[in-house]
């Protein structure tokens, strides 16, 4: 009797070969699903439209997405990479912890380790 603790993916109570051969296949499958489900999504889209939340009736008022969008989303994406090679090059000690500087000393406990 299996009980609901144990999903079929698992096949004991410990992780072995069948359950890594389940895992890996569940995750090389998945992609392929995900992607499969994204263009019959978009196919359905393209052939009956979508309905209009904005509420604009007239085209004039609408802006297209490309290439509005796509410039303003690289836009972005370029800000945000040129702010992380930025710290990354002129502050790259800003975010770490200070007592990665001292050096170690093999003979000295740190005081906030005790034995047990």
């Amino acid at each position: 009797m299996k009980y609901w603790s144990n999903p079929p993916t698992c096949s004991g109570f410990s992780v072995d070969k069948a359950t890594l051969t389940r895992f890996f296949a569940f995750h090389f499958i998945l992609p392929f699903i995900v992607t499969a489900l994204a263009i019959i999504h978009l196919l359905f889209l393209h052939e009956t439209g979508s309905n209009n939340p904005s509420g604009l009736i007239s085209d004039s008022d609408k802006i297209p997405f490309h290439p509005y969008y796509t410039i303003k989303d690289i836009l972005g994406l370029l800000l945000l990479l040129l702010t992380l090679t930025l710290l990354v090059l002129f502050t790259p000690d800003l975010l770490g912890d200070p007592d990665n500087y001292t050096p170690a000393n093999p003979l000295n406990t740190p005081p906030h380790i005790k034995p047990e």
